[in-house]
């Protein structure tokens, strides 16, 4: 198996790492990294009734979405999408085990309509008035290389643009101790089958057995091993560089997943 496709757009929210561009020299090792709390923007693309109600997870994911797409000068309405996480919105996840556990057991629907993992897909197309194909997935924390090598199989089967968005938001406690994520994230990644003018890198990926590449940075390696979404931290990291390179990152053990970079640029 052998998979290529041309990255064209990025969107990149995380502690620390503001926005794709502000991230690059920190990645390059050029600029210093400072964790610092994540400020999400609002989702201002969706009408006034929705984004009051949306959940932590259903920002980050619409703020990378739309600046991958902006990035790329493209139109999202004629991309498909590919939507990954391993947990998707904990607050409301939260919400709803608490109810639960109490006696008065009656669900707020608008709690249930964010719970479902497909929220952010719906919201998006909402956002974006995109109608074409949207994928949901989550394998645990191979939940970015799952969604990578499901949009670049999408792109290559159909010959079509794919929008990457993954994304992570923390639960609050209790669960918070059984599965500790410590900042919600989001990366996203605008894929295309042929090279355009605004394209970034060349991507091929391919399923192998090896160890999985680290970060040097300490803070960042913390990031990338205790965030899902942040596993694909060596790609941004390879990309910000600007040289070509090939990167190992976490899938499903045994496997791993490859990712070669070749700078268009």
């Amino acid at each position: 198996m052998n998979l290529t496709a041309y990255l064209d757009g990025v969107g990149l929210l995380g502690p620390g790492l503001d926005n794709w561009i502000a991230a690059q020299p920190i990645l390059a090792g050029a600029a210093d990294y400072a964790p610092r709390p994540i400020v999400v923007p609002p989702p201002m693309a969706l009408p006034p009734a929705e984004r009051r109600r949306v959940g932590l997870g259903v920002k980050i994911a619409l703020a990378v979405a739309q600046e991958a797409v902006a990035a790329a000068q493209l139109d999202a309405r004629q991309l498909a999408t590919v939507f990954s996480s391993s947990s998707a919105d904990g607050d409301t996840c939260d919400a709803i085990c608490r109810t639960l556990a109490s006696e008065d057991r009656h669900l707020s629907p608008t709690r249930f309509h964010n719970s479902v993992h497909n929220a952010p897909a719906g919201y998006w197309g909402i956002a974006s008035g995109a109608m074409t194909p949207a994928t949901v997935l989550c394998a645990y924390d191979g939940s970015f290389a799952a969604g990578l090598l499901e949009a670049l199989a999408q792109v290559n089967v159909d010959a079509t643009g794919v929008l990457l968005v993954t994304y992570e938001a923390p639960y609050p406690e209790p669960l918070h101790t059984k599965r500790p994520h410590p900042s919600a994230f989001g990366l996203a990644l605008a894929l295309l089958p042929r090279q355009g003018p605004h394209s970034l890198a060349r991507l091929r990926v391919e399923l192998v057995e090896a160890p999985v590449d680290q970060l040097k940075n300490p803070d960042l390696e913390a990031l990338r091993r205790q965030i899902p979404s942040a596993r694909g931290l060596p790609l941004l990291q390879a990309l910000a560089s600007g040289r070509a390179e090939r990167v190992i990152l976490e899938y499903l053990e045994p496997l791993s997943l490859a990712v070669t970079i070749e700078p268009c640029r």
